[in-house]
This record gives structure tokens, C-alpha cells and sequence, in this order.
């Protein structure tokens, strides 16, 4: 045990579960060091972060020209980098989508966007799935189904909050084939209206597009559009939670773009800022206006240091092509895993778009292997590559490094996977 562990052990609350035990001592583009000198290429990309990398240059800059400025005004003055990133964020949003509230984390998000629903509409139903995470404050855990350690002893949770099945097609909830699929699971959702509650009192609808803690478990375009069918229908508000799959990890700055699905309301937050703590609800004019003056407030929300970040870090996605880059990148990355995945039936499946992708390990039966996965994390880790899980049983090692990542280094991770994965198997 390092120093630094022994230390932070003893004044660290244990609640907060580190993934590592790595001493990092700087961080640039896709690369770790820590203390001893060994350097680790970060395909956590620090949870989810770092989409352009760590400590990018146009960043750093950005923020340090904002702090000779000032760091801090809250909502006493209005300031250029809080109007200049909303502004931004209405032309890289789906259409319609151009008014924004602050926060400072995707929990915070999460909350502040059940009450908008709840606000607007008069209603007081909150329908998520199972599987699903959008954080660990109070309101937010009670949306959480990914693992009940997220909601042990923390009863009682937010009233009239229900979960539908989320359509994870590998582990069909109605058990059909892929190829046989006709989005049967859209019956758990009637389900709930006939049964539970009324349409009518549901405020909201709030789904990952791709769970991120669940397992990183893409939703097909077609469920995502019967959803919205739904929404309108009953008059209910569509919420998107595109904390951990936005800010152009997928291939586009948002998933739901991919299927051309527009939600009532988006939530931002994870690689918006580089590092930065930031988060955004964005949603219409017209909805935001009905949000009254005082409804919601925040004293740290669109900080000028993490708006000045944030924009940089949209100009950056925008001028280097990250974009198109995740899309090549992530088709090279998948090509080789699919590969693996026939040589090493461990791999039960490899999924996502972009450089969103999930890894399944499985049992001889198809049942979850955590232990497989922990091993190859593990192995990984010890070869200089960080990896980290994900799913309900822990067994979804999530491939997602910067955008930036090049060739090479795209292919020294894919190795160590590979002498992982025989080092598993011998």
C-alpha cells in the first residue's frame, strides 16, 4: 500500500470507491503518470470526461484567461461566457432546444430536471427503466435501478416514481430473439399506464439513450421514437439523460441525433467542460418560460471559469473533427474487439457507437462473468491500460478513451486487451 492510499484511506470517507489505487501525478491527452513514473493510457477518460482529452491546451488556456478576469460571480451578475455557451449550446443541441439552466453535475441536472417536469406539466408520475443511473443524490438515486447499493438504506426514496423495462436486447426482457424483434418491450410501458398510473399524471419520461452504468446498452431508434410517440400523445415530457453519452462520444455531440429523436428536455453534464464542473438543462424557450423566476436556483451553476472551459471545449470537438474522428476510431475499435470476440468466447458482446462501447463478458451458459471482467480489467491495468466496468453485475468493461486518441495508440490498448484476454484464458 502506497503512502498516498494508506493517507487517503484514513481520511477519505470509504463511500467514495476509487477504481485505482494509481498515484496520478499529471494527466495529458490520453496519458496517466503516476508517482512511480509509469504512465497509463486512460480509456476511462476519467469517467466519461475527457472526450477531448486531458489538460488540452486551448482548454487550459480558455480557463486561465477567465480566472485574470474573475472566477466567480454567481447569479448576482450576468456574464459573457454563461450567454455565449448557451447561445452555443442552442446550435450543437437537437432542434427546438435553446434554453438553458446551469448546474454543476449530472445529479444535480437530473434533479433540477424532474422538477421542471413536475413544474410544468402539474403532474407528479416520474416513469424511468430498469438498469438505469442518473446519480446518487436523493431524487436522482430514486430513478437509479443499475445496482441497489446505489439505493441501500436510503428509503424512502421520491414518491411516484415507476420503471419500465429498458430494451436491453442482448437480455431481451420478453426473451426474443434479436432478430425476431418487435420491440415487444414496448408492453411494459402500457403496462404501467394500464396498471400503475394514468398517463394522464405522469409529469415525465426519462431515459439514457445508451445506459452508461447499466451496462452501456445502446437503445434501438426505433423504442426511442415510440417514446416520443408516447410523449405526445399523452402529454408527457420526454427527458433524454445524455450525461455520460454526450458531448460527441458517439459520433455525433449527442446520441439521440443518431436517432433522430428530439426530447422535451436534455441533460448535459460529463465531458461538456473538460474537468470543469459543469451541467446544463437545456430545453425550448416556451417550456422554460412556464419554470418561474426563483422555481430553481444554484449558486456555483455556470461558474464564467468552467463556461470559458466549456466552450473551448465545443470549439476544440468542432475544429479538430473529433466528430468524424469517433466515428473512424470507434468502427477500428469494435472491428478488432468483434474479432476477439470470436477467439475468446468469454465476449459475449460488443456493442455501442462511436467510441461508446460496451464489452460483455459472459459464462459458457450466457450468463454475466464479473470475475472475467475483473481479471481482464485487472490484467489491463497492470499492462498500462485503466479500463473500467460497468452493468448490473459488474461484468461491461466500458472502451471509452478520448477522441483524440490516435492509431497507435488505439492499437497499443487493443493489444494489451488481447495478451489480457490470453493471459485470462490459459
Amino acid at each position: 500500500m502506497t503512502d498516498l492510499v494508506s493517507r487517503s484511506k484514513a481520511v477519505i470517507a470509504p463511500s467514495l470507491a476509487f477504481v485505482t489505487d494509481i498515484h496520478a501525478v499529471k494527466a495529458e491527452g490520453v496519458w496517466i503518470t503516476a508517482a512511480d513514473g509509469k504512465r497509463y493510457l486512460d480509456f476511462s477518460s476519467g469517467l466519461a470526461v475527457a472526450n477531448i482529452g486531458h489538460n488540452h491546451p486551448a482548454v487550459a488556456a480558455a480557463a486561465k484567461a477567465q480566472i485574470d478576469s474573475f472566477i466567480h460571480t454567481s447569479d448576482v451578475y450576468r456574464t459573457e461566457p454563461m450567454v455565449a455557451l448557451a447561445e452555443k449550446i442552442g446550435t450543437i443541441a437537437p432542434p427546438g432546444l435553446a434554453s438553458c439552466f446551469f448546474s454543476n453535475s449530472g445529479a444535480e441536472v437530473v434533479d433540477g430536471g424532474v422538477k421542471l417536469a413536475r413544474f410544468v406539466t402539474g403532474r407528479q408520475g416520474i416513469i424511468s427503466f430498469t438498469g438505469a443511473f442518473h446519480g446518487r443524490t436523493l431524487g436522482a438515486v430514486s430513478l437509479t435501478t443499475s445496482n441497489v447499493k446505489y439505493r441501500r438504506r436510503s428509503h424512502p426514496l421520491l414518491p411516484a416514481v415507476y420503471h419500465a423495462d429498458f430494451p436491453y436486447c442482448l437480455r431481451c426482457p420478453v426473451s426474443r430473439d434479436r432478430d425476431a424483434c418487435g420491440l415487444e418491450c414496448r408492453a411494459d410501458l402500457e403496462r404501467i399506464f394500464k396498471t400503475v398510473i394514468p398517463p394522464e399524471e405522469v409529469a415525465a419520461v426519462i431515459i439514457e439513450p445508451i445506459q452508461g452504468e447499466g451496462g452501456y446498452i445502446p437503445a434501438p431508434a426505433e423504442y426511442l421514437a415510440y417514446l416520443r410517440e408516447t410523449c405526445d400523445r399523452h402529454g408527457i415530457m420526454l427527458i433524454f439523460d445524455e450525461i455520460q453519452c454526450g458531448m460527441g462520444r458517439t459520433g455525433r455531440f449527442f446520441a439521440c441525433q443518431g436517432a433522430d429523436v428530439v426530447p422535451d428536455v436534455l441533460l448535459i453534464a460529463k465531458g461538456i467542460a473538460s474537468g470543469f464542473p459543469l451541467s446544463v438543462i437545456v430545453a425550448p424557450r416556451e417550456t422554460m418560460e412556464k419554470w418561474t423566476a426563483g422555481a430553481h436556483g444554484t449558486t456555483f451553476g455556470g461558474n464564467p471559469v468552467a463556461c470559458a472551459a466549456a466552450l473551448a471545449t465545443i470549439d476544440v470537438i468542432e475544429r479538430e473533427g473529433l466528430l468524424d474522428r469517433a466515428v473512424s476510431l470507434g468502427r477500428r475499435a469494435a472491428g478488432r474487439l468483434v474479432d476477439l470476440s470470436q477467439r475468446f468466447p468469454v465476449i459475449g458482446d460488443v456493442r455501442g457507437p462511436g467510441l461508446m462501447i460496451g464489452i460483455e463478458f459472459v459464462k459458457e451458459d450466457g450468463s454475466p462473468a464479473p470475475e472475467a471482467c475483473r481479471n481482464v480489467r485487472a490484467a489491463c491495468e497492470q499492462r498500462g491500460l485503466v479500463l473500467i466496468d460497468c452493468g448490473r453485475d459488474k461484468h461491461v468493461i466500458r472502451f471509452i478513451p478520448p477522441l483524440v486518441t490516435t492509431d497507435a495508440e488505439m492499437d497499443q490498448a487493443l493489444e494489451i486487451v488481447e495478451e489480457s484476454l490470453k493471459e485470462f484464458q490459459r
